[in-house]
C-alpha cells in the first residue's frame, strides 16, 4: 500500500512553510474551468512548477497554480490544474492536490471537471451535480492507496449531503438550472466510443469524465465534506453527431464561466 504521508512529505514541508494561512474549503477547477481563479485580485500563488518535486500537469486549461484567497470571510485553497491517468501518472501522483488540501487541514473540498453528457436530456453548457459515481475501472487501483475496506466502508454518505444541498439551495438564490446525475469514470487517454457510452447509459450514467472520481473518494477518506459539479462540454461519442475534441471543451466551458461563477461563490456565501 502506497502511503501518501510518506510520499509527499517533503512537498508539503515546502508548501506549509510559505503558505499565509491555512485554508478551510478547496475548490479544484477542471478543464476550461481555471479562469475562475483569475476572479480573484488579492491572492497569494505557488506555481506548482517551482515545488521540487510536484508532478507537471499537461493539459491545456490546467495551468499548474495553487492559489491561497479568502472570499466572505472564507479561507480557500483554488486549485488550477490537476493531474490525470492519461497523462501517464499513476493515482498517487493524481490524488496529490487532495492529500496537499487534507494537510493543510480543508474542511470541505468542491472538485469541478468538465464532462461528456450520457443522459440525452443533458445539453452542452449545462451544470450537473454529482449524486454518485461509477469506478469499478479504477478500484485496484483505489485500493493500492487507501485499503479495499476503507473504499467500501466510506460509500454510505458520499457525496456529502450537506454540501450539495448547499450548491443547491445556491443554484435556486442564483436562479442557475442544476442538474443531478451519476458520474462514470475513464481512465481515458481516447475518448469513450459509441457503444461504452450506450453500456454507461444502460447503467444509469449521466455524464462521462477522466477525473475526480479517485479525489472525491480519497477527500471523503481523509474526512472531508466532499461534492463535485460536472460542466457538460460536450455530448458524448453516439449521441454526439460531431468529432468529440478538447477545444471543444474548453469552449462550452468559456461560455458557462459566469454561471458558473455565480454558482460556486454563492455556495461558498452559504458553508
Amino acid at each position: 500500500m502506497i502511503n501518501l504521508k510518506d510520499k509527499y512529505k517533503n512537498i508539503i514541508e515546502n508548501i506549509g512553510g510559505i503558505i499565509p494561512f491555512k485554508p478551510e474549503i478547496c475548490i479544484v477547477l477542471g478543464s476550461g474551468l481555471g479562469g475562475f481563479a483569475d476572479n480573484f485580485v488579492n491572492k497569494f500563488t505557488i506555481p506548482t512548477n517551482e515545488i521540487p518535486g510536484y508532478p507537471k500537469s499537461t493539459v491545456e486549461g490546467h495551468k499548474g497554480y495553487l492559489h491561497f484567497v479568502e472570499y466572505n470571510n472564507k479561507k480557500i485553497l483554488l486549485v488550477q490544474g490537476r493531474l490525470h491517468f492519461y497523462e501517464g501518472y499513476r493515482l498517487s501522483d493524481c490524488l496529490l492536490p487532495v492529500h496537499i488540501a487534507s494537510q493543510m487541514g480543508v474542511e470541505k473540498i468542491i472538485l469541478t471537471n468538465a464532462a461528456g453528457g450520457v443522459n440525452k436530456y443533458f445539453i452542452p453548457g449545462d451544470l450537473m451535480l454529482t449524486s454518485s459515481f461509477i469506478s469499478f475501472n479504477i478500484k485496484k487501483e483505489m485500493a493500492e492507496v487507501m485499503g479495499a475496506g476503507n473504499i467500501e466502508s466510506r460509500n454510505r454518505s458520499f457525496p456529502s449531503e450537506y454540501l450539495n444541498d448547499v450548491i443547491k439551495r445556491a443554484a435556486s438564490e442564483e436562479m442557475i438550472p442544476l442538474k443531478e446525475g451519476v458520474y462514470w469514470f475513464n481512465k481515458g487517454p481516447s475518448y469513450e466510443t459509441p457503444a461504452e457510452i450506450e453500456m454507461a447509459a444502460r447503467m444509469n450514467c449521466d455524464a462521462v469524465g477522466m477525473s475526480t472520481v479517485h479525489e472525491a473518494y480519497y477527500a471523503h477518506l481523509m474526512g472531508m465534506e466532499t461534492s463535485s459539479i460536472s460542466c457538460i462540454t460536450n455530448m458524448a461519442a453516439g449521441i454526439s453527431q460531431n468529432k468529440l475534441s478538447h477545444q471543444e471543451v474548453i469552449d462550452t466551458a468559456e461560455l458557462v464561466k459566469d454561471k458558473f461563477e455565480r454558482l460556486v461563490k454563492k455556495s461558498i456565501e452559504l458553508m
